[in-house]
């Protein structure tokens, strides 16, 4: 008899999850690529100019994902609104340069600054060679309160190097290409960032502790160091870093800061019998705006950065609510969260976690979606994939359930090559789940990698493949489904 009982409750939960699969699976191929390119069609066209921060193609952007939203029957979370205000100070560049000796050196000319302090007036510095920005070049010159020089290639990554000589202290950095013409790409490329000015939700104080970033000509290094290119570059490959007689400069950031304003756009879909308990998913739905010039394409569409993303998460947030309109809702409430000024520093989503609409202490996971409308040239070839990150970094769980999601439903490769979290990429830090992350929130970020039109206005809709969009967007659905109904909260691991 008890063979038979045993039996009998196999049976019965098999086919109650076989019941709960097919359920979930009629919702997840509602997600379809028709309605993905309909949308995106709208949100990355020229009409939204780029939707960069503040700028009128980003409001544009917010009220088509506002009146997505409404359509789809959501509550506006905010005071009855859709859209969460976020004030933004931005630093326009002024006067800015360099002085060596009796050389002086224009910003946007011979040097490119990258930050947002004024610095107050001219301030002179002693400034050091560290080389490659190795901890073993780093080792080799005090930088602490100093102006430092490093020296990286073209193609190499210089945000660990920064983040080196900003952990030992040092006042201001300069980093010098080797290649004269890929120091003229970068300064066009700052230019076109800079120009509109960096942002922050907080006003920037005068001579911050760390003044930021000048690139600089290999001319204007070997200048202010009174050496030359071979000599420096001896001096790398020859450990003797000291040798190289410290310099000093003079530089001055002056900074005119104005206040601009944008929004957060959210729906929410409150749950059932667990609707204290929120899911997070998130997107962000500005971009970069035009490149300055009169000739050629100057829309920077952001297609699949991210538009695929912010396209994906308006078909999750359609479906969940038509299953909850069936009498299939989820059991927890769901923020659909589409996010300003990504770009311009992660500043939407660090608002939102510093100003929640719903308590973080109750926000069970963020599944965070940016840029999965392409492929990058390692996959080239490859079967449909995704890279995943982070999902192991807080809960266990929550990294065993999206794989066993995956397995059951969509059958992705899972690529976790950027999920070090000192990958030279540093991708864990780079999009709007790190807000979450670093609140000890559990979260997946899903992301296509870095491809040739990244940041250009290359990133068209022609160019995504919206097949593979919609089974990674289904993919995102169904651990959100289950995370949304299971019995238990998905738990962060204990440290």
């Amino acid at each position: 008899m008890k063979k038979l009982i045993c039996m009998a409750l196999v049976l019965f939960t098999a086919s109650r999850l076989l019941a709960q699969d097919q359920v979930a699976k009629k919702y997840g191929d509602q997600i379809t690529p028709a309605d993905l390119k309909e949308n995106l069609s709208i949100l990355a066209s020229d009409a939204m100019e780029g939707r960069e921060t503040g700028k009128r193609g980003q409001k544009m952007a917010a009220a088509f994902v506002k009146a997505n939203l409404e359509d789809f029957g959501l509550t506006a979370p905010v005071n009855g609104g859709y859209y969460q205000p976020v004030e933004l100070y931005t630093s326009v560049p002024g006067d800015i340069y360099i002085k060596a000796g009796q050389n002086k050196f224009l910003n946007f000319q011979d040097v490119a600054f990258y930050g947002s302090s004024d610095s107050g007036g001219e301030i002179s510095l002693p400034v050091v060679f560290a080389g490659k920005g190795r901890k073993e070049d780093f080792d080799q010159v005090n930088v602490e309160g100093k102006a430092v020089i490093l020296q990286l290639g073209a193609e190499e990554n210089f945000r660990g190097p920064i983040s080196i000589a900003r952990e030992r202290k040092a006042k201001l950095i300069l980093v010098y290409h080797d290649d004269a013409n890929a120091f003229k790409e970068l300064v066009g490329q700052l230019k076109d960032y800079m120009g509109n000015g960096i942002m922050s939700l907080k006003k920037p104080e005068p001579v911050a502790q760390n003044a930021g970033v000048f690139f600089v000509s290999p001319d204007v290094a070997t200048k202010v160091l009174n050496t030359t290119s071979d000599k420096l570059a001896k001096a790398i490959t020859g450990n003797s870093l000291k040798k190289v007689k410290a310099g000093t400069i003079a530089y001055k950031t002056a900074m005119d800061v104005r206040v601009l304003k944008s929004d957060n756009v959210m729906g929410y879909l409150e749950g059932t019998d667990k609707k204290d308990e929120l899911l997070v998913i998130s997107a962000h739905y500005d971009h970069i705006g035009k490149l300055s010039g009169t000739e050629g394409d100057l829309i920077n569409n952001g297609a699949d950065d991210d538009g695929s993303g912010t396209v994906s998460v308006l078909q999750l947030a359609k479906v969940f609510a038509q299953a909850k309109k069936e009498g299939k809702g989820p059991r927890r409430s769901i923020l659909f969260l589409l996010v300003t000024g990504e770009e311009k520093g992660l500043l939407g989503s660090d608002y939102y976690t510093q100003h929640p609409v719903f308590p973080l202490e109750k926000t069970v996971v963020d599944l965070n979606i940016d840029m999965v409308g392409r492929r990058d040239p390692q996959h080239k070839d490859s079967a449909p994939y995704v890279y995943v990150i982070g999902s192991d970094k807080l809960s266990t769980e929550l990294h065993n359930l999206n794989e066993n999601t995956n397995k059951t439903y969509t059958n992705l490769i899972f690529d976790y090559t950027y999920n070090d979290q000192n990958h030279p990429d540093r991708l864990y830090y780079r999009s709007d789940h790190w807000n979450f992350a670093k609140n000890n929130i559990p979260i997946v970020f899903y992301f296509d990698g870095i491809h040739e039109d990244y940041h250009k206005p290359s990133d068209e809709v022609s160019k995504i493949e919206f097949d593979l969009l919609a089974r990674r967007a289904q993919c995102v659905f169904y651990t959100a489904w289950e995370i949304a109904n299971r019995e238990t909260r998905i738990q962060a691991d204990k440290k």
